[in-house]
């Protein structure tokens, strides 16, 4: 079942990804249905489902095939320029979910979904939920008194993307709690060495010391929470 379900994951990856350059997404979404190349992309999907199950399970094959191309219909149908994110992907969920019923019609499996739903699981959850949303609010909560102070006094040249800072921390902090799950603690000091270069490099030439001093309180907030996460899940889970 797994090798099976490898072989059509991997299809779907290189009809949708590896081989299906930008102009021809470009081209679908001009033309739709019309777009020649919306034709040779479910030809190159095809093609790898063949290969890859060696013309066998020619059922399995018509089926990925055929709903493939009625989800890629009706997401470029609906494709604008404000919701082209969220339906790109509902379409690859959609397409892993066909994956799914096919390979379950073909040999069915079980979901022991009191595993699923268990103790471990629902512990990392947790400390993921932490680690990418609770804690930036947390730091949001603490860094508020300065927040305004630091704004206005900021003559840094250029701007910020929207809601980088955001994502930054979210991803440091994951990148943290995962390095204290593998134990790999001198990795975390790279990643403080790597962000102090690129960031206050920046703040230095803006010779704004207010914002060097919020933005270095920020960065040890984030990363002293991240680690408190990674060792307190450490602890919880040997003591399960």
């Amino acid at each position: 079942m797994i090798l099976f379900a490898l072989k059509l994951i991997l299809a779907h990856f290189l009809g949708d990804f590896v081989f299906q350059p930008a102009h021809w997404v470009e081209d679908k979404l001009e033309k739709k249905w019309k777009s020649k190349y919306l034709y040779w992309h479910i030809g190159v999907h095809l093609l790898a489902l063949l290969l890859l199950l060696q013309f066998n399970q020619l059922g399995v094959i018509a089926v990925i095939i055929v709903s493939h191309y009625l989800i890629d219909l009706a997401k470029l149908a609906f494709t604008n320029e404000k919701n082209y994110r969220w339906l790109f992907a509902i379409d690859q969920l959609l397409h892993i979910g066909v994956i799914i019923v096919v390979v379950y019609w073909t040999t069915p499996f079980e979901i022991d979904f009191q595993t699923l739903f268990g103790e471990e699981n629902l512990l990392f959850l947790t400390f993921l939920a932490f680690v990418t949303y609770v804690s930036g609010i947390i730091m949001r909560m603490l860094l508020a008194p300065y927040y305004a102070e630091v704004i206005k006094d900021d003559h840094t040249e250029g701007g910020s993307l929207k809601n980088a800072g955001k994502y930054i921390g979210m991803l440091e902090r994951l990148f943290v709690f995962g390095f204290i799950l593998l134990n790999q603690w001198a990795a975390i000091g790279l990643l403080i060495t790597a962000k102090s270069v690129f960031r206050f490099g920046d703040l230095n030439k803006g010779k704004n010391r207010k914002l060097t001093e919020y933005v270095l309180i920020g960065t040890l907030l984030s990363f002293g929470l991240a680690i408190l996460a990674g060792m307190l899940y450490n602890y919880l889970v040997e003591t399960l």
